[in-house]
């Protein structure tokens, strides 16, 4: 049974008393809720109250066996700390703004026909992702809060709310984007945002260039990794590059059959294979040395049917190899 005055607490007074009826008559009345949208609400509430009583260990956990030597040494083990519970109980909080959400529902199903999801999402300012703290940032760098460096860039950050947790140590910060919905939302947050086409010819070098859930979503990801080598500071500079594993390649534009024109084949099917596969088979030919590498939940804001969707990420660290 739902605790009706933490409802009260948490939730607007319509939908609290919704929790109370709705609930009462599940278990007094047995019957099978009847509409759908209030039943698929129903589970949601369900699978909401499961979510805030766990800690999501599993969401973090990797089979170290399946690792080899070197790159279990490399592991950072974390684990869902107060930055992703609080990124966690406003995606329950915003999926209870019911009206909020079926406006949204309509609206996204109306635009779908000639915008991308991507560009859906920063016109409706929904959907934002969540991949990691500042202080699990900080473990994967190996820097204190107060550290700062002079430049940074974040290829596709959408709506910038993943980059704002790199931001914070940096003293410019560079942006791409390739919705021009959401370069006005980078823009409004105080980002320098450069050409898509056209960011690695600038001059300007960069402390750390992020690419996260990128290279399985852009067209030449084994090209922008030598771009990315080439724009990095000289010794010192880094890459954090997050992949959504199993990886599934979709090219949201520039691509007919949504296929990229450079493929990466990884070996294995689990998680620690694939992690492995992309060190050895893509990042280390391309140039790289794995500085450190973790698991976490990369975690995006629902909707009226599912506060949160999680994916799993493989996220590392970078350097450039020295030759």
């Amino acid at each position: 049974m739902f605790d009706f005055r933490s409802c009260c607490r948490s939730k607007s007074l319509v939908f609290a008393c919704f929790v109370a009826c709705v609930s009462v008559l599940s278990v007094m009345s047995q019957y099978h809720i009847r509409s759908p949208l209030l039943r698929s609400m129903y589970h949601r509430m369900l699978d909401d109250e499961r979510h805030r009583a766990d800690d999501h260990v599993y969401w973090y956990h990797i089979d170290s066996s399946r690792l080899p030597a070197d790159m279990c040494e490399k592991f950072i083990p974390l684990n869902q700390d107060a930055e992703t519970s609080e990124f966690l109980n406003d995606c329950y909080e915003k999926a209870d703004w019911v009206f909020t959400q079926i406006r949204d529902a309509v609206l996204k199903y109306m635009f779908s026909w000639f915008l991308t999801s991507t560009s859906i999402n920063g016109w409706l300012r929904r959907g934002s992702m969540f991949i990691f703290s500042r202080e699990q940032l900080q473990l994967l760098l190996n820097v204190s809060a107060h550290w700062r460096a002079e430049n940074m860039l974040d290829l596709g950050a959408g709506d910038g709310m993943v980059t704002s947790k790199m931001a914070h140590y940096f003293n410019n910060v560079f942006v791409t984007e390739i919705s021009s919905v959401m370069t006005t939302r980078l823009q409004e947050k105080g980002y320098m945002l450069l050409d898509v086409d056209s960011w690695s010819e600038s001059s300007h070098v960069f402390d750390l260039i992020g690419c996260l859930n990128l290279l399985d979503r852009c067209n030449q990801p084994i090209a922008m990794l030598h771009s990315i080598k080439k724009s990095l500071r000289p010794g010192s500079g880094r890459l954090i590059v997050a992949v959504v594993l199993p990886f599934k390649p979709y090219v949201e534009v520039g691509s007919s059959d949504h296929k990229p024109v450079e493929r990466i084949h990884l070996q294995g099917l689990t998680f620690e294979e694939q992690a492995t596969s992309l060190v050895k088979h893509v990042f280390e030919p391309a140039g790289f040395t794995l500085e450190t590498f973790t698991k976490l939940p990369y975690l995006c804001e629902g909707d009226l049917f599912k506060s949160f969707f999680v994916l799993t990420d493989a996220v590392f660290v970078l350097s450039v190899t020295k030759t």
